[in-house]
């Protein structure tokens, strides 16, 4: 069974960067729909970004458009966010999952039209000077 494990969080200053990093065990993931997903306090949780396993299509919530990029290494078996010009906003738990099945889109994934199947303990981004 694929276990995903986060990591590369932690206190960041607004307008700096971090790039989160989702590891799998016990599987690979390059058949697998891979999103990451954030919760603040108080707040629901959003898609933030979401990839076709074939990464052909790549989802963006609006809020990170233009700061933010999924990418994959299926090699390393990892999953990555980098984010940028990182904002207080940004502040959340952040969560990867992946889903073998994978003929929804990634803006599915995100959306909630599809629950992904396995997921991250989540990790937490704390944006603040």
């Amino acid at each position: 069974q694929i276990r995903l494990v986060e990591s590369g969080g932690g206190l960041v200053q607004p307008g700096g960067s971090v790039r989160l990093s989702c590891t799998a065990s016990g599987g690979s993931l390059n058949y697998h729909a891979v999103g990451w997903f954030r919760q603040a306090p108080g707040k629901e949780r959003e898609g933030v970004s979401c990839m076709h396993p074939t990464a052909a299509t790549t989802y963006y919530a609006d809020s990170v458009k233009g700061r933010f990029t999924i990418s994959r290494d299926n090699n390393k078996r990892t999953v990555y966010l980098q984010m940028n010009s990182l904002k207080p906003e940004d502040t959340a738990i952040y969560y990867c999952a992946a889903d073998p099945v994978t003929y929804y889109t990634s803006s599915d994934y995100c959306r909630g039209v599809r629950d992904l199947e396995i997921w991250g303990q989540g990790i937490l981004v704390t944006v603040s000077a």
